[in-house]
């Protein structure tokens, strides 16, 4: 199995969050009873697995690798992620904290959660569009197999030192009840 493969199948549970945002979204804009926890628990899945694992993998392994045959880390297409994650980051914070002070009563803040849900699903989609189909797609075709294998270890050692043994486990639970949360609005 090559890395990359590992990298599209989070992606589909990224996706299949990105699905309960718009979900969520769509449900509070239609008055349905969405809870701004919602957005606080979904904050957490995208801080804890898909930028503290999937693009901790993609950051600190694959465009490094990447990098030492041949793409810059500057410009170019993983220019282009790197600053994809980081507006994430930022939409992420936004959805955060609108879901606090929306939990605290401040209606100011359903309006802030949910455009920055919104913002995000819609940055994310793209992403990973851009990811399967143009990155990874070089990334096979620049990295030699026999270095696969070490990028492989390399993804297991961010997953199990630097983010914690049983993290990935507790992120895809989350990511279950969340499903199973956006299924109650429709």
């Amino acid at each position: 199995m090559k890395a990359t493969e590992i990298l599209m199948d989070e992606h589909r549970v990224i996706e299949r969050v990105l699905s309960t945002l718009e979900a969520a979204t769509l449900a509070a804009e239609q008055g349905k009873n969405v809870c701004p926890g919602f957005f606080i628990e979904a904050a957490d899945f995208i801080r804890g697995f898909a930028d503290g694992c999937h693009h901790r993998k993609e950051e600190n392994v694959l465009f490094k690798t990447m990098g030492a045959y041949g793409v810059p880390e500057q410009g170019g297409p993983i220019g282009v992620m790197l600053s994809e994650h980081e507006r994430g980051r930022e939409f992420t914070r936004a959805m955060r904290a609108g879901a606090e002070k929306w939990q605290a009563g401040d209606e100011t803040g359903r309006l802030q959660a949910l455009q920055a849900a919104q913002e995000y699903v819609t940055l994310l989609h793209h992403h990973i569009v851009k990811e399967n189909n143009v990155l990874f797609p070089m990334a096979d075709r620049l990295i030699p197999l026999d270095a696969h294998a070490q990028v492989f270890e390399d993804f297991e050692r961010v997953e199990h030192e630097e983010t914690g043994e049983g993290v990935h486990e507790k992120y895809l639970a989350l990511a279950e009840a969340l499903e199973t949360e956006a299924k109650s609005w429709e």
